[in-house]
């Protein structure tokens, strides 16, 4: 099983995942809003818009831009279940469990986080 930072090692050598990043904007509004609610929101989207077994417009539910959490979620791969069955091989069209959720939500979270650094 690989570790958060194998993760973003592999997602860091995609020309495509590794050109996302938070801009100016999106840290002040993490700033603003705080990383505990950061993370809620992406509890939120995640068990909403990820978690279930059937997405109706799966490869087309999470925007590419307005949330710092979207963005994360391209970078790290975790954008559809295409996506995450791609790079995690996670399977598609079966719920995902509460622990696959809280991992998916610390990888986004440790990628937020390294991008407010920068």
């Amino acid at each position: 099983m690989q570790t958060i930072n194998d993760a973003l090692y592999k997602l860091s050598k995609s020309k495509f995942r590794s050109s996302f990043h938070l801009n100016e904007k999106m840290k002040d509004y993490v700033k603003k809003r705080g990383m505990d609610q950061i993370r809620h929101d992406a509890e939120k989207f995640i068990s909403e818009r990820l978690a279930p077994s059937f997405i109706p417009n799966d490869g087309r539910q999470t925007p590419m831009n307005n949330h710092p959490v979207f963005i994360a979620q391209h970078a790290c791969a975790c954008c559809c279940r295409g996506c995450l069955n791609k790079w995690y091989k996670v399977p598609q069209n079966t719920e995902l469990s509460k622990s696959q959720q809280e991992k998916i939500v610390n990888l986004l979270m440790t990628w937020i986080e390294n991008e407010m650094k920068e």
